[in-house]
């Protein structure tokens, strides 16, 4: 009888940690061997655990005394950078993570292979319990190298919008004159539809965040279809076959409003697709991710009214410049160094940081020739919540606004 309880006791014991391990889907993968792949992760039963690092290596040892199989440090290949880390928690007990493999881990992984090592390598997330209750976890995702082809997922490595062959110019046009043409160069892995929309963000209208911007795909299933429509100018369906990059043209430019004076943002935004090769399973479903990417997608502005108003809104033209990066994650006692750049005929410009219901937590005014700012390390800490939002106030001598920063987010890192 005994034998027959500590049976019992063992058997539930291990239904429970078996019950707690955590899964990803998908648990392996093909990635492009001489460039970027971005894939959506799927992390189920995550219990208390919460991410904290993500690393690419050739090789796997255990983990123990934590869980599961972790990188061998004389194989590291490298680690997910601030600016593509895309992750989110989904409901209440998974997580989403756009893997983007970039061109430099695909190249070590390469030469590594071509040298004799294994052509596989990992991608490896530690998740953590907190205030340390408990053992890590260590999630390897297996990762094959491949060529450019139909049997790598479908996923975005790069976008340049153009006017006439030029990415970095702000036309400036009067009321009712003609735009120069645009133009859509993509840079892809695998093969399928480019699905999605043009769309135009008017003078006075909210401008949308970096994450507004990201790709439908690379986004959790929950937040699929909830981000701000504004006025669609286009739409565009396109096959793509495995060749790695395409032009397609824009919208017509008598179609794009010019009537009222003011800077437009006209977007590209991308729609999921079907890709048996770029999907994962959360709970019970299935969630289609062709197109994903690790980054936001680039917009193109134009100015309409006089040669004296061009000035305004300046910021958005240089929008790239500015850090931290949205959806940065920080400790709660680090010290953010903000930066942004210079606008013309500025006198002042005052970084603001509001929490996440919109309340003002911390602000600082800075003479024109001051373009970053080191926060207090206590900032995070003690600002109330997980999310703070920022933005750049360009101002002139009399405090008056000439332009800002699109709105940026900060989040704290578990503890």
């Amino acid at each position: 009888m005994l034998r027959l309880l500590i049976s019992i006791l063992l058997l539930g014991v291990a239904g429970i940690t078996a019950a707690a391990q955590i899964t990803v889907s998908p648990g392996e993968t093909t990635v492009y061997s001489q460039g970027a792949t971005s894939v959506l992760l799927t992390f189920n039963n995550l219990g208390n655990r919460r991410p904290v690092e993500s690393t690419w290596c050739g090789a796997l040892v255990s983990a123990a005394p934590d869980l599961g199989m972790k990188c061998d440090e004389s194989v590291i290949f490298g680690r997910l950078p601030v600016r593509y880390n895309q992750s989110r928690l989904s409901g209440t007990n998974a997580y989403t993570d756009i893997m983007s493999v970039t061109p430099s881990v695909a190249r070590r992984a390469y030469l590594d292979a071509a040298g004799g090592a294994n052509s596989s390598f990992f991608y490896v997330r530690r998740f953590a319990l907190p205030n340390g209750g408990g053992p890590d976890e260590y999630v390897p995702v297996t990762l094959r190298l491949g060529g450019n082809g139909a049997a790598v997922p479908f996923s975005i490595t790069n976008v340049r919008l153009l006017w006439d062959g030029g990415e970095k110019t702000v036309p400036f046009i009067k009321s009712g004159e003609a735009l120069p043409r645009i133009t859509a160069e993509i840079f892809y892995t695998g093969s399928a539809r480019l699905i999605g929309r043009w769309e135009l963000v008017k003078p006075g209208e909210a401008v949308p965040t970096q994450r507004e911007l990201l790709p439908e795909s690379s986004l959790p299933i929950e937040e699929r279809g909830t981000h701000r429509r504004f006025a669609q100018v286009k739409r565009f369906n396109v096959f793509l076959p495995p060749v790695g990059t395409i032009t397609i043209p824009g919208p017509d430019n008598q179609q794009i409003e010019k009537a009222i004076n003011g800077m437009y943002l006209l977007l590209f935004r991308i729609e999921s697709s079907q890709d048996g090769l770029n999907q994962s399973t959360a709970g019970a479903g299935t969630i289609d991710s062709g197109g994903a990417s690790g980054f936001a997608m680039p917009v193109l502005r134009y100015y309409v009214g006089t040669g004296g108003e061009a000035q305004i809104d300046q910021f958005n033209a240089v929008d790239y410049q500015l850090s931290p990066a949205d959806q940065t994650v920080v400790g709660p006692t680090q010290s953010i160094l903000f930066t942004w750049p210079e606008v013309p005929n500025t006198r002042y410009y005052r970084l603001i940081v509001e929490n996440a219901g919109g309340a003002e937590v911390f602000s600082a005014v800075l003479l024109r020739d001051t373009r970053s700012y080191r926060a207090p390390s206590w900032l995070m800490r003690d600002a109330g919540g997980d999310v703070l939002r920022w933005r750049v106030v360009a101002m002139d001598a009399k405090r008056a606004r000439l332009s800002e920063t699109p709105m940026r987010m900060l989040r704290r890192a578990s503890d």
